[in-house]
């Protein structure tokens, strides 16, 4: 992958798609629930472009997917979100690129990330509780200490005041709703309404 000077990555973390989207299990079969895994991420991906996309995995089914959409694959640490991301964006800076947005496969209404190449200093998106972060965008050098989890936009916030004078947060409503459980996904656009098969409870 090349990357000219200046350039802009899209780095975006994926879990296997076997098993994805637990707590969709009391709403969603097994194989809906890796279709609808599945169709997000590449509609993140896709959300990207004209971007350069970087997909951090740590399996196998997931780095051909991830090939086959042009993306390229790079092998995490299973079952450590935090270190998958950091190693993505030390892996992406190696190669050349000097601006990484992390954006999270699970945004179904994801639009336009190239846009963050024009960001200036730390950017941030929170979910629509302001709890988790679904996107963040920073100079690929930054040397920031990712903590995902329940409550991490404000350690996100936190941190990345103390790595930068230029903090933003947007607030951008599209990129703040995520699919998490089975409310989030009731309110799902009827776009995906072909992806999935709601079984009964």
């Amino acid at each position: 992958m090349d990357a000219p000077a200046g350039s802009h990555a899209v780095l975006v973390p994926v879990k296997s798609f076997r098993g994805a989207k637990g707590r969709l299990g009391r709403v969603l079969a097994p194989a809906a629930r890796s279709a609808l895994a599945r169709s997000m991420a590449e509609h993140v991906v896709v959300a990207s472009a004209p971007a350069a996309v970087a997909v951090v995995h740590d399996d196998a089914e997931v780095g051909t997917w991830a090939e086959n959409l042009g993306a390229l694959a790079i092998d995490g640490p299973p079952g450590d979100l935090d270190a998958a991301v950091d190693l993505g964006r030390r892996r992406l800076a190696e190669l050349g690129f000097s601006r990484v947005t992390i954006a999270h496969a699970d945004l179904p209404l994801a639009h336009n990330l190239d846009r963050f190449a024009a960001a200036k200093g730390i950017v941030l998106v929170a979910d629509r509780q302001r709890s988790g972060t679904n996107v963040i965008s920073l100079p690929a050098g930054c040397d920031f200490s990712f903590q995902y989890g329940l409550g991490s936009f404000a350690r996100h916030l936190a941190e990345a005041r103390r790595r930068s004078d230029d903090v933003t947060v947007d607030d951008d409503p599209l990129l703040a709703f995520d699919v998490d459980v089975p409310a989030d996904l009731a309110e799902l656009p009827t776009w995906l309404s072909g992806v999935v098969d709601v079984v009964s409870k």
